[in-house]
């Protein structure tokens, strides 16, 4: 997907002007603490996605989605007044899943330290199944093998 250089600055303003309204204009109290974390505008600026995450529970979520459902059209306005373009582009509100996937990553990241922390103590008592060198070195040439410098005359 091409990133439009003009899509890309509308959405940077959307993203402005919708965490302006949630903290200024947005007054239904089941708005919990909302943070707009990303805005994706379609390539003919017509459509806009904005991405969310909100503080808390699952009732926090539920209650901040619903609160921007309602709130749309409001919101929307503002947009389209402020941006000035010709069409304002719709809004839909996602919430964002960035604080999951940290989480994720974060418990897998100490599961691998713990695994490596665990061979690393298993490579400390570990010792050598054979020799300590299992390689075979070349036999110095005075000691196993005949001169052959005056066989083939």
């Amino acid at each position: 997907m091409v990133d439009h250089p003009r899509a890309r600055k509308l959405a940077d303003r959307i993203q402005q002007i919708v965490a302006q309204m949630i903290d200024t204009r947005v007054k239904d109290p089941r708005l919990g603490f909302v943070t707009v974390t990303d805005v994706r505008v379609t390539g003919d600026l017509q459509h806009a996605d904005v991405f969310y995450t909100v503080l808390g529970d699952e009732d926090d979520r539920a209650g901040s989605a619903k609160a921007l459902e309602s709130a749309k059209g409001l919101i929307r306005s503002e947009v389209g007044k402020q941006t000035g373009v010709r069409l304002t582009p719709s809004l839909d509100f996602h919430l964002d899943a960035v604080p999951e996937t940290a989480a994720h990553l974060d418990a897998a990241l100490l599961e691998a330290a713990r695994r490596d922390a665990e061979l690393a103590r298993l490579q400390e008592q570990a010792q050598y199944a054979g020799d300590a060198d299992p390689y075979r070195k070349p036999a110095d040439a005075d000691e196993d093998e005949p001169d052959d410098e005056g066989a083939g005359r």
